[in-house]
């Protein structure tokens, strides 16, 4: 199996969301795979990489991989890593649009924190729109 070490994907966690952080992980993956940046042999982190990124203890990614596994979501090669599996994941338009907004809230309460207002958003986002659709960058 030709695998890649992922690079597509940046794991993040919100501390003031109230998903345990493990889930966060599990989400991040599960969406990364329903959208298509991770495929099927991709080979994620190393649990002890991943949470020294995180800044988290690595028996909490630990958790997020083991329950990936036990869904049947990765694979994990003991001496070799953890991979995509070929599984697939789909998102409802429920689940997306939950992601999206708990997303946002998040995006526009940590913006009012600097002083920015929704409309200085809306137009940054306008602009980041504009640049990615004429091949700039973002």
């Amino acid at each position: 199996m030709a695998s890649k070490k992922v690079e597509s994907i940046e794991f993040t966690l919100d501390p003031k969301s109230g998903v345990p952080f493990y889930k966060q992980v599990i989400l991040q993956v599960e969406t990364a795979i329903a959208s298509g940046r991770l495929t099927s042999g991709d080979q994620l982190p190393t649990v002890r990489s991943l949470a020294v990124d995180l800044k988290v203890n690595p028996n909490t990614v630990g958790k997020a991989y083991n329950e990936l596994e036990i869904r049947g979501i990765v694979n994990t090669q003991q001496g070799t890593g953890t991979f995509i599996s070929n599984k697939k994941i789909t998102l409802s338009d429920v689940e997306k649009e939950r992601i999206l907004n708990e997303i946002s809230r998040s995006l526009i309460a940590r913006a009012g924190s600097y002083g920015f207002s929704l409309k200085d958003l809306l137009l940054f986002l306008q602009e980041q729109q504009s640049l990615s659709e004429q091949g700039g960058e973002k």
